[in-house]
């Protein structure tokens, strides 16, 4: 696997579900979806991190 896959942001808008990269809402000089809502939802990773208890 690449990095890039990894640690990518993925973004969903709340109103309409498109899904956006961390990366392409920063090339947009207002954080807004393509519908116009502004608010976004955080999409976890299919990744589970697990940890060692101490």
């Amino acid at each position: 696997m690449s990095d890039e896959v990894i640690g990518t942001v993925t973004y969903e808008c709340m109103s309409c579900g498109t899904l956006v990269t961390g990366e392409e809402l920063s090339y947009l000089p207002e954080i807004k979806c393509i519908c116009g809502f502004r608010v976004f939802r955080k999409i976890r990773q299919a990744i589970v991190k697990q940890l060692k208890a101490i």
